[in-house]
């Protein structure tokens, strides 16, 4: 009869056979990419084209001036949108690769190219060194110069944030919500439009209400492993936060029904009041974002706006009344 047992001493084949596999494993996590093409999809993904529609703010005046399709207005606007696009996605390079290691502790951010390896890091530092350079040295020689000008301090504050403002309570909202107003700002900076106090009102509000509100969605799904993420989230209270984004948009749609419902907006014979009535979808479109911010899902505002059918429509609405409004004064 045959001898199976293995014989004091000796390794049985099966575990020479892990052994070597454990030789083998890799140490470290696995490296993610193919090549410079998957390193320049990252790049892209890592500028946040979804994040680029918060980039159309840079039209805002103009419509709000009924400027919007003026010959002037579609030759510099596009060129000024591109600019910002270029600016805000050197602030995403440089700010996803420092963030890298507190990224890789967040349920959904360690799947950013940076954070999960795709992109090296200081491959991520050139690209948003390079646009955060050029881009405000191309709207020096094609732009106005108070455009040229809001770009830079726009990417001056950004870089701040990063390195520093985004630890200090509440500025790291201001710097955020002032972020948002720039871009709201620029477009009439680049056809000297004058700006009213609503609008500015109304706008700065407006973004601090979402900017607030993303917060406080964050402080409710990182509860207990804030700090890993996000250190300041562990410094608000979702009290604190949750009065915050209330606060702000009672604020922005105090501004605008101000606006909607002064002396100038006098309604022409025969029409109707689409100045006032476009009230009715702003706040509608308020309390519609309101019901994502107090269930703690407004963390990405990119993805309220593009994906709850009901906002879109309301949103559209608004977008026609206030169209109408403008056409009429």
């Amino acid at each position: 009869m045959t001898d199976t047992a293995p014989r004091a001493g000796a390794a049985h084949p099966t575990d020479t056979a892990l052994v070597g596999q454990r030789a083998r494993a890799p140490r470290g996590p696995a490296p993610r990419g193919g090549g410079a093409a998957a390193v320049l999809g990252g790049l892209l993904r890592t500028a946040r084209p979804r994040q680029w529609v918060k980039n159309a703010l840079v039209v805002a005046a103009p419509a709000a001036a009924g400027e919007l399709f003026t010959r002037r207005a579609l030759v510099e606007l596009p060129l000024v949108l591109a600019l910002f696009t270029a600016c805000a996605a050197a602030v995403y390079l440089i700010n996803d690769a420092r963030d890298a290691d507190a990224d890789r502790a967040h349920p959904t951010k360690r799947h950013r190219p940076v954070a999960a390896g795709t992109v090296p890091v200081p491959v991520a530092y050139g690209a948003g060194c390079a646009l955060a350079v050029l881009a405000p040295a191309v709207a020096v020689w094609l732009t106005a110069p108070a455009v040229a000008a809001l770009l830079a301090a726009y990417v001056g504050m950004q870089l701040a944030y990063c390195v520093s403002l985004k630890h200090v309570l509440v500025v790291d909202l201001v710097v955020v919500t002032t972020g948002f107003l720039m871009r709201a700002v620029i477009g009439g900076l680049a056809l000297g439009i004058p700006l009213s106090r609503w609008f500015l009102i109304t706008t700065g509000f407006g973004a601090l209400f979402m900017v607030s509100a993303k917060r406080y969605s964050e402080a409710l799904q990182m509860a207990g492993r804030a700090g890993a993420t996000r250190a300041l989230l562990t410094e608000y209270t979702t009290g604190y936060l949750r009065f915050v984004w209330q606060l702000a948009a009672g604020v922005a749609v105090l501004g605008y029904c101000l606006w909607a419902l002064e002396e100038g907006g006098a309604t022409p014979p025969g029409t109707l009041p689409w100045r006032q009535l476009s009230m009715v979808a702003f706040i509608l479109a308020i309390l519609r974002y309101a019901v994502f911010a107090d269930r703690g899902t407004a963390g990405e505002p990119e993805d309220v706006v593009l994906h709850d059918r009901a906002l879109a429509v309301i949103g559209l609405a608004w977008i026609a009344m206030y169209a109408l409004a403008v056409a009429h004064w």
